[in-house]
């Protein structure tokens, strides 16, 4: 008889020092439909494939089980190869994994939402996601490129979006159990409403930028008192694309205050930074690729931030937006400063009817398209912002 190929199974102990490990870091949002989310999650933008599946392997180890992905970041095959991995080693049950994926930009209408998502599924290897948001709320043409683009290389941007129709889609595809739930990522406060004011399915999740420079708390209170729960991504303000935004970005992790609490409670600004957050009541997705970053990020939940800690860190709310948006020309960044009222709405009308009110050039062309002449390239473009 020959020797059986199948995978011996992995170490009783392992087993169960990754579940201790997972269970002493985590802390879950409930959505109103019950499903509940690991308030701390492991971001993959900006990580290219070798280094996302070296880095989502020492996430796994160290206990993260929220994983955030979507198809613009190029690299959810390699994610799904990983996922597998340790799902058929029994190393952890998909039931235990909570994945997040999103809608991509040139998928943003109704007609291609279910398309997306399953193509999403093929890479990831999955049956299901957790959580399936809509990444933008602004539509660029689908093509089988990147983008659409005239003989300049110009980008051509779809400025009108019909939010209705691409809700109801995307309620289709929870009925047909292919998330399980389903939000929105970067809409405003009245993109939010005009969602609210025609589902049937609520938005259990927003995801945003949310720091200390922003916190955004009229829209953090805005979703918590319709039952919406919030992510923050660049949590630790995303120094990283400041050659992309050609512009200084702010060192978060070299605020005073930060350090100074930091010392205080002997945690590194990181950990400070990502407890603030959590202790909002918000839930953040911090990347790293660093082994010994990845296991700082998570180690948030043996201590607290003092009353006191909590005023300075909310003091430093500056309204600052990283992610501005205003690396599109003809988009008035002066205007994209604030709250998410004007930011990405600056591109996009709250309804199909409306006008883009920041866009400072003529909206042209039969789609009523503006031409955007920014002519970075795709991944530089889509891993540049969460």
């Amino acid at each position: 008889m020959g020797k059986s190929l199948q995978r011996p199974a992995e170490p009783a102990v392992s087993r169960a020092k990754q579940n201790a490990m997972a269970a002493a870091c985590k802390i879950d949002l409930t959505f109103e439909n019950g499903h509940k989310m690991p308030a701390l999650g492991f971001g993959t933008w900006r990580a290219p494939d070798d280094e996302v599946e070296k880095a989502l392997n020492e996430a796994l180890e160290a206990g993260y089980r929220h994983i955030d992905c979507a198809p613009v970041y190029l690299n959810e095959a390699t994610i799904g190869r990983v996922l597998r991995q340790w799902i058929d080693s029994g190393r952890v049950t998909r039931e235990e994994l909570f994945i997040v994926t999103k809608l991509p930009p040139h998928g943003t209408r109704a007609a291609t939402v279910e398309k997306f998502l399953k193509r999403s599924l093929t890479d990831l290897q999955l049956d299901y996601v957790d959580l399936y948001l809509v990444h933008v709320p602004f539509t660029v043409p689908e093509v089988d490129g990147p983008f659409l683009t005239n003989d300049n290389g110009e980008i051509v941007l779809e400025t009108t979006t019909d939010h209705v129709s691409l809700w109801k889609a995307m309620e289709g595809i929870a009925d047909a159990g292919l998330a399980r739930s389903i939000g929105l990522s970067n809409f405003n406060q009245r993109q939010i409403q005009r969602v609210l004011d025609n589902c049937r399915i609520k938005p259990a999740n927003l995801q945003i930028e949310n720091h200390v420079y922003l916190q955004q708390n009229g829209l953090v209170k805005f979703c918590k008192a319709n039952g919406i729960t919030v992510t923050a991504y660049s949590p630790l303000g995303s120094k990283g694309i400041e050659k992309l935004l050609n512009r200084p970005v702010p060192d978060l992790l070299d605020n005073s205050v930060v350090k100074e609490v930091a010392q205080r409670r002997d945690k590194t600004p990181a950990q400070i930074l990502l407890r603030h957050l959590l202790q909002r009541g918000i839930a953040t997705i911090p990347k790293s690729t660093n082994a010994n970053r990845l296991r700082q990020n998570i180690t948030l939940f043996d201590f607290e931030l003092s009353d006191d800690d909590m005023a300075q860190l909310n003091g430093l709310d500056q309204n600052l937006r990283i992610c501005d948006f205003g690396f599109f020309p003809g988009v008035d960044r002066s205007r994209l400063t604030g709250s998410m009222e004007s930011v990405p709405a600056a591109l996009v009308p709250v309804d199909a009817a409306g006008t883009a009110a920041a866009i400072t050039r003529p909206v042209v062309g039969p789609l009523s398209t503006l031409i955007c002449s920014w002519k970075a390239a795709y991944r530089k473009l889509l891993l540049g912002c969460g």
